[in-house]
């Protein structure tokens, strides 16, 4: 290929809404093309690094059993009916962009495909006899981000491989989950890019277990626990820990003490002379419910940690088994809208009475109520005296005569002890999610009747799991981890070309002869080389490879009248003056060693 006809168009500016050092290089070296908030387009040079990890992929899933389809962007609203998400995805703050059709019929642009693929199975797939089955697709997805980001990472428009599998038992969902699990890791290892396998919260698309693949990086949005020995790492929404112990708070006789304008944990602390971690906070939320009434919270703390509200979220939903749209905390005014006197905010015990809310019109009457372990182990503690401007000081849990849930509910954090070895202090790093794998259970199948006959001859549902990538997210996470103050740095097996060979000077005829010859001595032996053969000057085209980011680089220049070039490594920065045919049969040994690695 030449770059005179590659339609490059690299920027020497970085666009302003780059915010990130893979977006921006990506946006600089004409890889992509803004077309709208969340939009692009993927140019030449990036369609061929895109290309190369749809390979890689497609390779690991046909050796892994998968079977490729490609299912429709269009569903039905009838089909997320059934699931139950129809409503979540497309009200208030959902993701799916969703349409009428001419006839009046709902149809949504599909952000994931569980329900069009569990139907499909359902409706073909009726014996044991045929399963498992595992179907994947590579193809376009949409999801309507309230604020599209970072270019590729958190775009409206973006590129996925999607897998799901239906099984006859939860064993043997088990064994395609580890068979995917060891897919992904050889998928992200031929790509070039270190990743860090984390315990995963299932979020939206449900499951019993999930884990996610993570690209360390300083800019990703997801914060990372893990172990320094590299045994335990986890999403923080998932994360669990060992709490650090509380000061002790001396036992005495219960007293009530005057704290005037002393809400806030830290100036409770800082005016009572007391340590927050012997401090029961307590925090009102609403569970806004998809059907009938409300569900007020009253969530019990200890002073030094934080609620963490994905833990929080799942245990509501399993409580109240019902559709929750959204958690919040309960402000004044919603208080008003209810017909509620003020609650005294800041001062609230775990014993909160009930009768605080036996006239609210949509709320239910009772607190459900929620002490995480943190503040369940207090003996001793500090609390709210559910009167303004005071507190009770030594009090333990035999106030609280109300039933209870005790459960993890904190957020685990940076210096918190590893659960599963108590020597090992919890580090936190960034990570940009490019894989996620779920054991999914009956939880489609059963709510889209999705059934086969069992070896009994009963009718059961599927067992299910799905793995999804990002195929263009990898490819930018892909620069984020590798690049440099000059640019980006392409890992060789995702690379848009191997070689990219740079005439200094295309109008010197001896240096235009020798890099043609060298540009098609590489072509049959099966390197994949770009020759720069415009017309530029030699510090504009030794730029734009460094911003690019081929591997090798071969310049041709004011040694050609002697036959010479000079061969540069760019992942390195090596570089060496060499005969050009001993320069080419290095290259050629280099590429292969680095492909076969």
């Amino acid at each position: 290929m030449r770059v005179s006809r590659l339609m490059l168009a690299t920027l020497r500016d970085t666009p302003a809404d780059a915010e990130i050092a893979s977006h921006q290089l990506l946006a600089r070296g004409g890889f992509i093309r803004r077309v709208s908030s969340g939009i692009y387009a993927y140019m030449p040079l990036m369609w061929r690094v895109l290309s190369k990890v749809i390979n890689i992929v497609q390779k690991e899933m046909d050796e892994a059993g998968a079977l490729q389809t490609l299912l429709p962007q269009l569903h039905p609203a009838e089909l997320w009916e059934k699931s139950g998400r129809w409503k979540g995805y497309t009200a208030g703050e959902g993701i799916m962009f969703h349409l009428k059709d001419r006839q009046n019929r709902e149809l949504g642009l599909g952000p994931t495909h569980e329900e069009v693929a569990t139907s499909i199975i359902g409706e073909q797939i009726r014996s044991y006899k045929q399963l498992p089955i595992n179907i994947y697709q590579i193809q376009t997805k949409f999801r309507d981000e309230i604020r599209p980001r970072f270019g590729l990472m958190r775009s409206r428009e973006f590129i996925m491989k999607d897998a799901y599998s239906f099984h006859a038992s939860e064993y043997d969902l088990q064994d395609t989950y580890y068979k995917m699990d060891k897919a992904y890791t050889n998928i992200f290892i031929s790509c070039g890019i270190k990743t860090v396998k984390v315990d995963a919260d299932s979020g939206s698309i449900g499951g019993a277990a999930s884990q996610e693949f993570m690209v360390t990086a300083d800019t990703g949005e997801d914060l990372i626990l893990k172990s320094p020995d590299g045994n335990y790492a986890a999403n923080i929404e998932k994360a669990i820990s060992k709490a650090s112990p509380p000061l002790t708070l001396k036992k005495q006789e219960t007293i009530e003490v005057s704290t005037i304008d002393q809400k806030s944990i830290e100036t409770l602390c800082k005016e009572q002379d007391i340590d927050s971690s012997q401090i029961v906070k307590v925090i009102v939320m609403v569970a806004i419910l998809e059907e009938g009434k409300d569900q007020p919270l009253l969530i019990s703390i200890r002073g030094d940690q934080e609620v963490n509200e994905v833990k929080l979220f799942n245990e509501i939903t399993n409580e109240l088994n019902c559709k929750i749209l959204k958690l919040s905390f309960i402000k004044e005014e919603q208080l008003i809208n209810q017909g509620l006197a003020p609650f005294p905010f800041g001062f609230i015990g775990p014993d909160f009475s009930d009768s605080a809310l036996k006239n609210a019109k949509t709320w239910q009457n009772k607190f459900l109520r929620i002490i995480d372990l943190t503040a369940a182990d207090l003996q001793n503690f500090v609390c709210g005296a559910n009167i303004e401007n005071k507190h009770r000081f030594h009090v333990n849990w035999s106030i609280n005569k109300y039933p209870s849930k005790t459960i993890d509910i904190r957020k685990a954090k940076a210096g918190d002890l590893c659960i599963h070895d108590e020597s090992q202090v919890l580090e936190e790093c960034r990570g940009i999610e490019v894989g996620h794998i779920f054991q999914l259970g009956r939880k489609y199948s059963t709510s889209l009747k999705a059934s086969f006959t069992n070896e009994e001859g009963i009718e059961e549902s599927f067992w299910m799991g799905c793995y999804g990538i990002g195929i263009s997210r990898l490819a930018q996470a892909a620069v984020e981890q590798n690049h440099d103050e000059k640019g980006i740095i392409w890992p060789i097996s995702i690379a848009p070309f191997e070689v990219m060979i740079s005439i200094a000077n295309i109008q010197d005829p001896i240096q235009a002869a020798l890099g043609e010859k060298i540009y098609k001595q590489l072509i049959p032996q099966g390197i994949e080389a770009l020759i720069d053969d415009r017309n530029e000057r030699a510090g504009v085209k030794f730029k734009d490879a460094d911003l690019i980011g081929i591997p090798w680089r071969i310049v041709v220049g004011r040694d050609a009248p002697s036959g010479k070039i000079e061969l540069i490594e760019r992942a390195k920065a090596f570089n060496e003056v060499l005969d050009a045919k001993a320069a080419i049969k290095k290259l050629i040994e280099e590429i292969s060693n680095q492909k076969t690695f």
